[in-house]
């Protein structure tokens, strides 16, 4: 009776809990102070299974692209002329790719209902609107020298490649370090995006492993999640000298979490861009 008791407070805890938040969030759009900035599209194409390419013109916005400064911020982006609340998306290019080209990349996850989901309707030329980008993104310098800290293990699931794609292609000194790995997780291979930049990936020094959920017969490689696939391979040899970056699933990050501190790896080292 009492357990039946604690667990009903602690159900009624967590509603008021996320009550609250949707209230907090609710009150933050009746008062946005946002600046939005409009963008037309440059383009928008399948890249795999319910995810989407999107690219986004900012070359007649310099301050909005020079608010992009490193691998894992993300913004918050809506559709012009449409009644609907933002969506926040990581940018999957290198900022680089902001200054030389003036453009934003998204990869998108159409969910039903969703702002994403218009988003991924829209067609060339068609304008949405653009916050400054957020957040601190990834803190390599956590994790640098690279001499130093040899061991990189990268995890990412669904969309959640999205700004460890422009972690990987603005570098990180993959190619001096002795083990960096990439735990990419999807339902299979229909559903992961970036397929094609796999080899440039490899190339650069990191080491992918992919990992499916739900694959065909004929797949021979990892199966399941990719946090079981990471326990059953992990070898960490020198926890002192290991850092990680996560992306994803919060369930999966909680459990990579867990199995890196539980092996001696300092949670400082861990980088996520929330």
């Amino acid at each position: 009776m009492i357990i039946s008791k604690f667990k009903e407070i602690r159900h009624l805890s967590h509603h008021l809990s996320r009550r609250r938040f949707a209230d907090s969030a609710a009150a933050a759009v009746r008062h946005d102070t946002t600046i939005w900035t409009p963008t037309p599209l440059i383009k928008v194409s399948p890249s795999a299974e319910s995810l989407f390419f999107i690219t986004v013109d900012v070359s007649k916005s310099p301050d909005l692209a020079a608010s992009y400064t490193k691998p894992g911020q993300y913004l918050l982006v809506r559709p012009r002329d449409r009644c609907v609340g933002p969506t926040v998306l990581a940018i999957s290019s290198p900022p680089s790719i902001a200054s030389s080209r003036g453009v934003f990349e998204f990869l998108v996850r159409s969910i039903a209902g969703s702002t994403a989901e218009l988003l991924c309707q829209l067609q060339k030329g068609d304008v949405v609107e653009l916050s400054s980008a957020i957040g601190n993104g990834f803190d390599v310098d956590r994790i640098s020298p690279p001499d130093k800290y040899q061991t990189v293990l990268i995890f990412a699931t669904g969309s959640g490649i999205s700004p460890i794609r422009s972690l990987i292609e603005t570098g990180f000194g993959a190619d001096k370090r002795a083990d960096v790995r990439l735990y990419y997780g999807a339902r299979n291979l229909n559903r992961m995006a970036y397929q094609e930049r796999f080899e440039d990936w490899q190339s650069s020094g990191v080491n992918i492993v992919p990992v499916l959920s739900r694959p065909d017969d004929s797949w021979t490689g990892e199966r399941g999640y990719v946090q079981a696939a990471f326990a059953r391979r992990k070898r960490i040899l020198t926890p002192m000298s290991t850092g990680a970056v996560l992306c994803g699933r919060r369930q999966m990050a909680e459990e990579v979490t867990s199995i890196l501190v539980s092996d001696g790896v300092a949670s400082e080292r861990i980088l996520k861009n929330f």
